[in-house]
């Protein structure tokens, strides 16, 4: 057995999501974020762009559908006509013909009547970051001048309404936020929201500390996801949240068990099932906020840059060996370790790393609220009986991986 081989991972993609980060620049300044960087107007230039689906498409990855997202900081900033040749470079290199869903992750201040019409007519899906009403919203989404963003943000989402754009909602949950699931819930019905996904505020890069960071933490945490789930499942209004769908299809899916009987081995700590590429065409893989971020042990998390390396050389690499290596030894500790293993399988290396300083460690922030507080929640409405409708197969609801930031 050669040294590559023995150095290659066991299962390496398929390719499920390509994050681009067009721009690192956010219009916004909300207090949560992560991105180093949000302050600069850098953007990819075009030659990187088409080397970014020269090489996805060449690369022997795209093995079925798959999602592009636009994503981190604000997209769009940047005019359409960006958008308009970015879509018709995928077609260019596409020569298979593979459906290829594209995605938006916006803050929803900068949507206007042109966008509207680009999204209507292209293969394209718009999430919004809303964290509920005004009081809780304002209070971190803030302006670069301190002010509040909840009255543009409505203002767009007023816009896909009126032009019947279906629309995900991705909220931001801070310690304020969990002692107002009735305000929470009836915000996003009276405003005709049908999807909605809960990101816990997370602690990355830069962002070193978490309003929700205290003993009670867990158990607050729950009661809100109780009370939601309640509300949810009572009303007569299709509200699907993300967290309980991921969780009950985990609960009821059987799924194809991996070694030892692990479950299905997760896009996060899988090579290659998700890269992102940033402004410059440099690239990593496993959890997409790694990108841009500082590390003391790897120095960074760029693997290589479009423009000069195809995937499957990083595989090679020492760096991406020696990242590889530490995900899955935290991994194998989480299967050793934590009795939430089977419907979890191993956590996020994000979330690892930038709470406990290492790849090779168990339990996070993170894992307490979206993982076992939310396991036990749902298994409880489970064992009473308290579990909602499927959601129709034709309205997908929030990408699961979509979990960093709002």
């Amino acid at each position: 057995m050669s040294e590559l081989s023995m150095g290659r991972p066991e299962r390496v993609g398929p390719l499920d999501l390509l994050v681009i980060q067009p721009t690192p620049f956010c219009n916004i300044d909300c207090s949560y974020c992560y991105l180093p960087t949000r302050q600069s107007k850098e953007r990819m230039a075009p030659e990187v762009l088409d080397a970014v689906f020269e090489r996805v498409f060449t690369s022997g990855l795209v093995k079925h559908r798959f999602t592009v997202v636009w994503h981190a900081g604000e997209p769009l900033v940047l005019p359409v006509a960006f958008y308009e040749r970015a879509l018709a470079i995928v077609d260019a290199h596409n020569a298979g013909c593979l459906p290829v869903d594209h995605s938006f992750q916006t803050n929803g201040t900068l949507i206007t009547q042109a966008w509207c019409d680009f999204i209507k007519a292209n293969p394209v899906r718009i999430g919004v970051s809303l964290d509920g009403p005004a009081f809780l919203h304002d209070a971190f989404r803030k302006t670069r001048e301190g002010l509040g963003t909840h009255r543009r943000v409505m203002e767009g989402v007023r816009r896909l309404r009126e032009n019947a754009i279906p629309f995900h909602v991705i909220a931001v949950l801070t310690r304020p936020s969990l002692d107002f699931p009735d305000e929470m819930y009836d915000f996003f019905v009276r405003h005709e929201v049908r999807d909605v996904g809960f990101n816990v505020e997370e602690i990355e890069g830069p962002h070193r500390s978490s309003s929700l960071q205290s003993d009670d933490i867990k158990d607050l945490y729950a009661r809100f996801l109780s009370r939601f789930y309640d509300l949810a499942a009572a009303d007569d209004w299709p509200l699907r949240v993300r967290e309980f769908d991921s969780t009950l299809a985990a609960i009821f899916s059987a799924g194809d068990p991996g070694p030892n009987g692990d479950p299905p081995r997760g896009h996060e700590i899988t090579p290659l099932a998700i890269i992102s590429v940033d402004c410059h065409g440099r690239f990593s893989s496993f959890s997409p906020e790694l990108l841009g971020l500082p590390s003391a042990h790897y120095g960074d998390f760029v693997l290589g840059r479009v423009t000069e390396d195809d995937f499957a050389s990083v595989l090679e690499a020492p760096k991406f060996r020696a990242i590889q290596a530490d995900i899955d030894a935290g991994v194998e500790r989480c299967r050793q370790e934590c009795s939430y293993f089977a419907l979890c399988g191993g956590g996020a290396p994000v979330n690892k790393y930038f709470e406990n300083g290492t790849f090779v460690s168990t339990e996070t922030l993170f894992c307490r609220l979206n993982r076992q507080a939310l396991l036990e929640v749902v298994l409880d409405k489970v064992e009473q009986g308290r579990v909602p409708p499927p959601p129709p197969a034709c309205e997908p609801t929030v990408p699961v991986l979509l979990k960093s930031r709002g």
